[in-house]
């Protein structure tokens, strides 16, 4: 039944991976040799037709209407991160290949929170926000500490702002794009001619060969993440939060120096000018700079500049009525840091459909988060602002006749995607020249992804097993076949989803933080007393039937030994997978980083109820069930 089971899943999902291809080379076929075109902020019509149409979904936050003390705050934190080593490239299995992320990333989240991509799952280290409690707790030194809580305090003003958004709060402040742009009209339309030229001179082969790129980007397997220099994504989660809009009437002298602050080691200035501010007030949110209010400027005045709009009051969130299965006040449980320098890339892809530049990020959609959720990124470019900049390319998924997007990302730049525009639109990100940051904040779908989810699993599977008071000898409560699957079921996704993937990623998060060492050890005390579960639902399968219940107990054993067999295979197989996926490229990694073959342990270990290879007990059980 499993073998079959596993036929159809696989089966499922190669006719959907076929689907996709047809589709692709269907929309080669049709584009041949031409680009489709696609506007810029410089371009007639990019407004109107854009924004107001098929880009309706995409907000834009230019940096100065972000606070500057967060900026400093945020980019220091994100200097920090990455000069303790905390971003890393994750190696990754593609097609049945390890290969490494060209991006280097770290999550960082809710406590107890994962992500799971290209299946495999990252665990977040906690950020340390205020209202938080960690029990006395020490898992981090301070500035770890401290960069994670600033990267709570931008997630929080993202979970008020996003929240704050009223269904015609969109790019009101293209007009400041537009002006921005046309000054350096020149410089980018230099850029932008380099980039198409370059895309069009790029050697595309045949089309199976586009094919194949294309099916990198789009396909399940890698259409959100780059697998080198395919993928990355943009991405995270939101939180309930109340918020009170009100404009203040001058700049304080304290805002005044504020607004002239710089990240400390980035070398980049931030001014907020000398537009009036509008402050927002939070509960919940810690005071940044020693203050309860969030300066935001100019978000009030100059109304043309910027996407919120004077219409008095702002409108309650209620009143519009959210997506279904998607809260308006949802929350963003998770950010996903990236870190890209182009320099140190030896190969960027060209754009394909559009000829909109070199590719660090290829197209797809975000993946694994509620339906309907927004997405909130922020981007930071180190270094000297006069290069090139980043820029968000979007288009509508599976369309070569709409036009498509290009937006260029100064930094300290936020966008957020609401809606339904990460499902019905693909993004990618165009390489600039400067080393980039981005903190993507997402509202990851979790229901089986937390600490407390597989904990409770746990517990679950507990309850069939006894231990005698007095002897602390085992037995199991019950033998239905039914709750034994339950509990074998359990014992893989413990083993799987959660023990191996955390050790195959090394010793990288007991280096940084060790929030997780302790919730993981009891993981694998409890994942032992479920293989001792397993041994005893062997015992009863192959032990002699009472006499005088022949037949009953006959037929109730068979029940029983088709459900062991079933786990037993699985879980044989999955063993075997994750042996090979310790490959000579893995092998290449720091001893700190190298995937650690975990749990494992002889054939003759004494500590162990059953062995780690089970090849016999699954030939024993197979000719008892012939017999």
């Amino acid at each position: 039944r499993q073998r079959k089971h596993n036929s159809r899943n696989m089966k499922r999902s190669g006719d959907s991976e076929g689907e996709k291809r047809r589709k692709k080379r269907r929309l080669l076929q049709e584009l041949g040799d031409q680009k489709i075109p696609f506007k810029g902020p410089s371009n007639q019509g990019f407004q109107q037709l854009q924004w107001d149409s098929s880009y309706s979904g995409l907000v834009l936050r230019r940096a100065c209407s972000l606070p500057a003390e967060l900026h400093c705050r945020v980019q220091a934190a994100l200097l920090t991160l990455r000069k303790k080593g905390c971003l890393l490239r994750d190696l990754v299995r593609v097609r049945d290949r390890d290969v490494f992320t060209s991006v280097s990333r770290v999550l960082l989240g809710e406590p107890g929170h994962t992500y799971r991509y290209l299946d495999t799952r990252l665990f977040a280290i906690p950020w340390h926000s205020e209202d938080t409690e960690f029990k006395g707790q020490n898992c981090c030194d301070p500035g770890l500490r401290a960069a994670c809580k600033a990267l709570w305090e931008l997630n929080s003003f993202f979970c008020l702002d996003v929240s704050q958004l009223k269904e015609g709060d969109r790019l009101a402040q293209c007009a400041k794009v537009v002006q921005e742009t046309e000054t350096k009209a020149s410089d980018e339309a230099d850029v932008e001619s380099k980039h198409s030229e370059d895309s069009r001179n790029s050697e595309v082969g045949d089309s199976e060969s586009r094919q194949s790129e294309e099916g990198d980007t789009e396909s399940k397997h890698s259409e959100e993440w780059d697998v080198e220099s395919k993928h990355s994504d943009e991405g995270c989660p939101s939180s309930k939060r109340e918020g009170e809009w009100e404009t203040a009437s001058k700049h304080s002298s304290e805002e005044g120096e504020s607004s002239q602050g710089k990240a400390t080691d980035s070398g980049l200035e931030h001014s907020e000018g000398k537009c009036p501010t509008l402050a927002v007030k939070t509960a919940g949110l810690p005071p940044i700079g020693g203050r309860g209010e969030l300066h935001v400027a100019p978000l009030k005045h100059g109304l043309s500049d910027y996407h919120i709009e004077d219409k008095g009051e702002p409108e309650s969130c209620s009143e519009h009525s959210p997506p279904r299965g998607f809260t308006r006040s949802a929350k963003f449980n998770v950010t996903l840091l990236n870190y890209m320098d182009p320099a140190a890339m030896s190969h960027l892809k060209e754009e394909p459909y559009y000829g909109m530049g070199k590719m660090a990020v290829g197209w797809h959609h975000d993946e694994n988060l509620i339906s309907h959720s927004p997405v909130a990124v922020y981007s930071y470019s180190c270094h000297d602002d006069k290069k090139a900049s980043w820029r968000i390319g979007l288009k509508v998924a599976w369309d070569i006749h709409t036009p498509g997007l290009m937006l260029p990302l100064q930094s300290g730049d936020c966008y957020y995607m609401r809606d339904n525009l990460n499902s019905t639109h693909q993004h990618c990100i165009l390489a600039g020249d400067a080393a980039r940051f981005s903190s993507t904040h997402r509202v990851a779908e979790c229901s089986t992804g937390t600490l407390t989810y597989i904990q409770s699993r746990c517990q679950e599977a507990l309850c069939n097993l006894h231990a005698d008071p007095e002897t602390g000898s085992h037995s199991l409560t019950t033998l239905r076949p039914a709750t034994m699957q339950h509990c074998e079921e359990i014992h893989n996704e413990v083993e799987f989803e959660w023990l191996r993937q955390y050790w195959f990623q090394g010793q990288r998060y007991t280096r940084f933080c060790s929030w997780w060492s302790k919730p993981m050890e009891e993981l694998e005390k409890d994942w032992k007393l479920m293989e001792t579960m397993t041994m005893l639902f062997l015992a009863k399968v192959e032990e002699e039937e009472e006499e005088e219940e022949e037949g009953q107990v006959g037929e109730s054993r068979r029940d029983m030994a088709e459900t062991l067999l079933s786990a037993l295979i699985d879980r044989h197989q999955q063993r075997q997978t994750w042996r090979d996926c310790h490959s000579s490229l893995a092998q290449t990694l720091p001893p700190e980083e190298a995937p650690v073959d975990r749990p494992f342990w002889g054939v003759d270990d004494p500590g162990m109820p059953l062995p780690f290879d089970l090849a016999d007990i699954i030939n024993r059980v197979e000719s008892l069930l012939w017999r």
